[in-house]
C-alpha cells in the first residue's frame, strides 16, 4: 500500500502562502482630458478683451477732457478771475494807495496772481512793516498790511520824520505830531545807529503812566541817553544797559516825588538804577 503524505499546508485550517510580491499598486489619477476652446468661446473672450480696452480708453479721454476743463476754469474762465482787491490793517496808508502799489488787475485769473511779487512790492512802502498777500476764492485777493508804529519825531534833511521802535524813519510830517510820538535827538537817526537804538529803547521801556510825561529824548552817544519830562525835570538815563530796570526804578521814583515822599530835583540820575541821584 502507498500512503499518500500530506504537508503542513495541506492541513485543515492552515493559511496557504501566497505567492509574488506583497506590494500594493495605487493606482495613478488620470488627468482630464483637455479640451480645445472652440472658435465661438474663443470670439467670445477677444471681444471681451476689446470692451475692457474701449473702457480703459474712453476713461482716460474722460479724465483728460476733465483735467483740460478744470485748467481753463482756473487759468483762463472769468468764473475764477479777481473781482476785488480787499485792504486790511491799513491806518495811516490810504487802501487806493496799497491796490495801486500792488498792481494786481481785476480780471485777471485769480490761480495767475502772483502773491509773492505783490507783497514784495506793498512792502516796499516805507510805513509798511509786513505784508501778506492771499487769494480769497472765488474772486477776492486780500492784502494785510502791519504798518510801523510811530514811537518818535526827529527833524533829518530839514523835515519832521517819524521814526517806529526798531529806528527806521519811515514818514515826512508837516501838521501836528501824533499822541505819544516823542521827539528824537540824535545825530545819525536810522536802524544800524546805537545811539538810535539806545534812545528810543528807553523810551519803549517805560512804563505808560512815564511815558505820558516824557517831552523828549536826547543821546548823544549810545552811552549817554538822556529825557526830558513835561515839568522841566531832566532823566539821566546812560546806556542801554538795565534798561528794564531802569525803567522801573524812575517810574516808583516819581510816584514817591508826586506823593511828597521825597523832594523833587531838577536831576534824576538813574543810569545806576541801585543807587539813584537827585539833584
Amino acid at each position: 500500500m502507498s500512503r499518500v503524505g500530506t504537508t503542513t499546508n495541506d492541513r485543515a485550517g492552515s493559511p496557504r502562502r501566497r505567492s509574488g510580491s506583497s506590494r500594493r499598486q495605487v493606482p495613478q489619477e488620470q488627468s482630464a482630458p483637455v479640451t480645445p476652446l472652440g472658435p465661438r468661446r474663443r470670439r467670445r473672450g477677444a471681444r471681451a478683451t476689446l470692451a475692457r480696452r474701449r473702457r480703459l480708453v474712453v476713461g482716460f479721454c474722460v479724465a483728460v477732457l476733465l483735467l483740460a476743463v478744470a485748467g481753463w476754469v482756473l487759468l483762463a474762465s472769468p468764473l475764477l478771475a479777481v473781482r476785488t482787491v480787499q485792504v486790511d490793517g491799513a491806518a495811516r496808508l490810504a487802501a487806493e494807495e496799497v491796490v495801486g502799489v500792488a498792481g494786481v488787475e481785476v480780471g485777471t485769473p485769480l490761480a495767475r496772481v502772483d502773491t509773492d511779487a505783490a507783497a514784495l512790492r506793498v512792502g516796499r512802502l516805507a510805513q509798511v512793516a509786513s505784508v501778506e498777500v492771499t487769494r480769497g476764492w472765488p474772486g477776492t485777493v486780500v492784502v494785510t498790511v502791519q504798518e510801523r508804529v510811530p514811537v518818535a519825531v526827529v527833524r533829518s534833511d530839514g523835515a519832521r520824520r517819524l521814526v517806529d521802535a526798531g529806528g527806521v524813519v519811515f514818514e515826512t510830517i508837516t501838521g501836528s505830531t501824533p499822541d505819544g510820538v516823542v521827539p528824537l535827538e540824535v545825530s545819525a537817526p536810522g536802524p544800524d545807529d546805537d545811539a538810535t537804538r539806545a534812545a528810543l529803547g528807553a523810551v519803549t521801556a517805560l512804563p505808560a503812566a512815564v511815558r505820558a510825561e516824557l517831552t523828549g529824548v536826547a543821546a548823544r552817544t549810545a552811552d549817554d541817553v538822556t529825557l526830558t519830562l513835561t515839568d522841566g525835570r531832566t532823566v539821566r538815563w546812560g546806556s542801554a544797559d538795565l534798561t528794564d530796570r531802569k525803567a522801573e526804578v524812575l517810574g516808583a521814583l516819581l510816584q514817591q516825588i508826586d506823593a511828597g515822599a521825597i523832594e523833587p530835583g531838577a536831576l534824576l540820575d538813574v543810569s545806576t538804577p541801585d543807587a539813584v541821584v537827585l539833584r
